[in-house]
């Protein structure tokens, strides 16, 4: 009886683990907010890793038109329209809520960064853009919308 114990003890405290372990580990995938709440994104699944695209704008129009990629350092994709714009790529999950080796693009400056995802909380993460190291660079704290 002892035996049979142990063993549904073990397999309740294995069950247990499991649960935090999933929960401990968030998926920033969904849609999110910047800080000046200017723009939202949304976050998906890109084969094993994470990408991101700008999914609304509150001023999607400059002078009529959409707004276009007018600082892209590529000429042949100055055209293309900001709204919709894959912008974080190849985000990989490296432990602790945190997806890193991953790249932002900027539309306002045309340049891209090293990047990291990090979730603070069920509706918060840190977003972090930098050259070289990560202790070097900027910070910025996303919404979740939904």
């Amino acid at each position: 009886m002892k035996l049979i114990a142990n063993i549904f003890l073990s397999l309740l405290l294995l069950v247990s683990n499991i649960s935090q372990a999933q929960k401990a580990t968030q998926l920033p995938l969904g849609t999110w907010t910047n800080e000046d709440k200017e723009a939202r994104f949304q976050i998906y699944k890109c084969g094993e890793k994470l990408c991101g695209k700008i999914s609304w704008l509150k001023e999607p129009m400059l002078n009529g038109k959409p707004k276009v990629d007018s600082k892209n350092p590529d000429e042949k994709l100055r055209g293309q329209p900001i709204l919709g714009m894959v912008f974080l790529k190849d985000f990989s999950y490296t432990g602790n809520n945190k997806w890193d080796n991953g790249s932002i693009y900027d539309p306002k400056s045309g340049k891209i960064y090293a990047c990291y995802l990090k979730i603070l909380d069920e509706n918060k993460m840190e977003v972090k853009g930098y050259i070289g190291i990560s202790l070097i660079g900027r910070s910025q704290i996303w919404t979740r919308i939904k």
